[in-house]
């Protein structure tokens, strides 16, 4: 425990002992001089006094021995209310303690004519060493698009162009695109969830199992189901749930295909051959795994940056991280929200939230180290385009960013995404080591 002397408060006032507790936390005994405490009573009682309405005496003119012995316990929270915020404040300034959240005052002594005792549990902010940060180790190599994800893309786009034909009324096959009505009989809470005109490739690896049970169902007949739908399923309240529909066979319609030629390209947009539509999704699907494969690589980056600087952090910032997370993970459900066991979610996200935070936090220091900060340019691209996106004056916008605090958190992106790019930039790649074995080639369908 180490004993300092702050400020020049009388012969051993004013003393400040500092004594590290663990990881960013520490304790502090601060003792409140007594003629600090006298002056602040006295004070905090002439201001009792020219409010009291006392009986046989006007607005301040009552004795200030009767407000005292009136108002005791008032004048006393009062008093330690102003004192012992302004002594601890000064006290961490004086120590040059970086304070995050809020401290614990605990072992409160007062008594008349006496010095205040009491002693506060606080965090700080953690002190950054670092490390080498230039030359980190990174699995990476320039992606190239294959013939066999080119033609993938390339079909997905004409099926999304597909017309579909009616056939005349036959048992379904596989292949067939069925046309269904359908109602929930079973296995969902509430309402029975109804669709109409629901059309359905029966067979296809996209279609969910259960349907190819209308296999051999002809036009106009029903016919009961089961689905099991999977725990990821696009629609919550469908999803991890077992459910028995109704379904009513409307019609049978068979997919067509466009033919891939010239026409195929200019019906998609500014393209005079389908070569120029190719090219075109060539370099997009270049971009796309471009972006990709750097943002796999900087994640890694800082993954290491935060295994290299494994400093303590406070428990302060651990619980504002554990909130976002679950803000996200409920965000538009308040009332399951209000439900969630914090202490259990800190439990169980503690150790990502460290590692996130440590490489926030570095991330923030070399950007600092490097002089590394948003442009006004950089920031006003942001608004402008978000101001196009939502069609509205780029005057308006800024003004609401500016009070609701969005442009501090656009240009902290903008500089964080800037600190990215230099650590990749000045990163040791190394080709990745290929874990499956290169695909065969996909033509495009027929």
């Amino acid at each position: 425990m180490l004993n300092l002397v702050f400020g020049s408060f009388g012969k051993k006032k004013g003393v400040l002992q500092v004594a590290f507790v663990e990881g960013c936390k520490h304790e502090l005994e601060v003792i409140i001089p007594t003629e600090d405490v006298l002056a602040e009573t006295a004070k905090v009682a002439e201001s009792f006094r020219a409010k009291a309405n006392l009986p046989g005496f006007r607005p301040g003119k009552a004795p200030l021995s009767m407000i005292r012995s009136r108002f005791s316990d008032r004048i006393k929270q009062e008093v330690l209310e102003n004192l012992v915020p302004r002594f601890l404040r000064k006290k961490v300034e004086e120590e040059h303690l970086d304070m995050v959240g809020t401290p614990e005052v605990s072992g409160l002594h007062y008594h008349e004519g006496q010095d205040v005792h009491f002693k506060v549990t606080l965090e700080v902010a953690p002190e950054i060493e670092l490390k080498e940060y230039r030359g980190v180790t990174v699995a990476y190599a320039p992606p190239e698009v294959d013939e066999a994800e080119l033609n993938a893309r390339i079909n997905e786009i004409r099926k999304s162009k597909a017309d579909y034909a009616n056939i005349d009324p036959r048992p379904a096959e596989s292949g067939d695109v069925a046309v269904i009505d359908l109602v929930s009989v079973g296995g969902l809470e509430g309402e029975p969830m109804k669709a109409e005109e629901l059309q359905v490739e029966l067979g296809s690896e996209e279609t969910v199992a259960g349907f190819n049970d209308l296999l051999g169902v002809s036009p106009g007949d029903t016919k009961n189901i089961t689905i099991e739908y999977p725990a990821n399923y696009g629609q919550e309240r469908l999803a991890g749930k077992t459910v028995e529909f109704s379904v009513y066979l409307r019609r049978l319609q068979r997919k067509e295909l466009p033919e891939l030629n010239d026409d195929f390209a200019k019906d998609l947009g500014d393209f005079q051959t389908y070569d120029e539509l190719i090219q075109a999704i060539r370099t997009n699907m270049q971009r796309e795994k471009e972006y990709s494969a750097q943002r796999a690589a900087k994640d890694s980056i800082v993954d290491k940056l935060a295994e290299m600087h494994p400093f303590p952090v406070p428990d302060t910032y651990v619980d504002r991280q554990v909130e976002i997370y679950i803000d996200q993970i409920f965000q538009g459900h308040e009332k399951e929200r209000e439900k969630v066991d914090f202490k259990r979610v800190k439990e169980a996200m503690h150790d990502r939230a460290v590692k996130e935070i440590r490489g926030s936090l570095v991330l923030d220091k070399i950007a600092t180290a490097e002089t590394i900060h948003a442009t006004q340019d950089e920031v006003d691209g942001e608004l402008n385009r978000y101001a196009k996106q939502q069609r509205e004056p780029v005057a308006a916008v800024r003004k609401r960013f500016q009070e609701n605090g969005t442009i501090g958190r656009i240009a902290s992106s903008i500089r964080t995404e800037k600190t990215l790019n230099f650590l990749f930039e000045n990163a040791r790649k190394e080709a990745p080591v290929a874990t499956t074995e290169p695909s065969a080639q996909e033509k495009p369908e027929a």
